[in-house]
């Protein structure tokens, strides 16, 4: 793709969000709902699959999210040698935020965070004993972060971000809770950038997982609307540029295994 043709795709992309925002209205998968109704569709989502949302993941990507996190986490980098304040949002389950007390040192302290009850109560039951006191899960919306401001020295969310109504605002509340130095990472899905990739990749995510939901879940609804969102969501470049207007510097976008994930990266300075 050209320079001047992925301009003109982001133009697109960028009208048609204002769009929505002006008319109230957003995208939940392929349908356009009212902007206040988005939430709650997507907790019935999240509550319907809680309990075998991480078998799923793994099925899903052949287990390919564990690496995807893993990379996150050594991207993070977090520091063994004094106090670390992580928060990750849209981690329920618990599946980043036990990685990053893994690699941190024992002063660490990750505050889970996420709008889904069942997500976090599963969170809680695999935290245990193990993590104890250093995780803390809360319940939640990303677009209104209950902490005051520079709480935390980094904030993550992986697979979250695309599931927000107001994206713009959870940007800016990332901005708002990070001391200054903090660092924003977020994985999320894109579009593969190798030719040819895309049309397998169609085929599998449209065709084959909502299947496996079915069968593990008994919900192929809900999987279908995650394969939808993904196609929604702005493309790396229009993130990129959310990031940057939310008050970000040196943001990036890595990616990994064809383009289908994408890491962002981005500093408050």
């Amino acid at each position: 793709m050209s320079p001047g043709e992925s301009a003109a795709r982001r133009t697109r992309t960028d009208e048609s969000m204002a769009d929505e925002t002006s008319t109230g209205t957003t995208h939940f998968g392929d349908r356009t709902v009212p902007l206040d109704e988005k939430q709650g569709l997507v907790d019935d989502v999240f509550r319907s699959v809680a309990r075998r949302y991480d078998l799923m993941n793994d099925l899903m990507s052949a287990g390919l999210h564990r690496a995807w996190k893993d990379a996150m986490v050594s991207a993070l980098k977090p520091t063994k040698t004094r106090p670390f304040h992580h928060l990750d949002v849209a981690g329920g389950t618990g599946d980043v935020a036990f990685r990053v007390l893994d690699e941190a040192g024992p002063a660490a302290h990750v505050t889970v965070f996420d709008i889904n009850p069942d997500m976090l109560a599963v969170g809680r039951e695999r935290a245990g004993a193990q993590y104890g006191s250093r995780a803390t899960f809360v319940e939640g919306n990303a677009e209104v972060l209950p902490f005051p401001e520079k709480s935390f020295d980094a904030y993550t969310i992986a697979f979250g971000i695309r599931n927000v109504p107001r994206i713009d605002a959870a940007l800016a509340e990332a901005h708002r809770v990070l001391k200054t130095g903090g660092r924003f990472l977020c994985l999320e899905f894109s579009k593969p950038d190798i030719p040819g990739f895309d049309t397998i990749y169609d085929a599998y995510s449209f065709n084959v997982i909502p299947r496996i939901g079915k069968a593990v879940t008994g919900d192929a609804e809900s999987y279908r609307y995650l394969v939808e969102s993904i196609r929604r969501f702005p493309t790396p470049g229009l993130f990129a540029d959310m990031i940057e207007e939310a008050g970000f510097r040196r943001v990036t976008h890595r990616p990994m295994t064809g383009g289908i994930v994408r890491l962002h990266s981005g500093w408050k300075i």
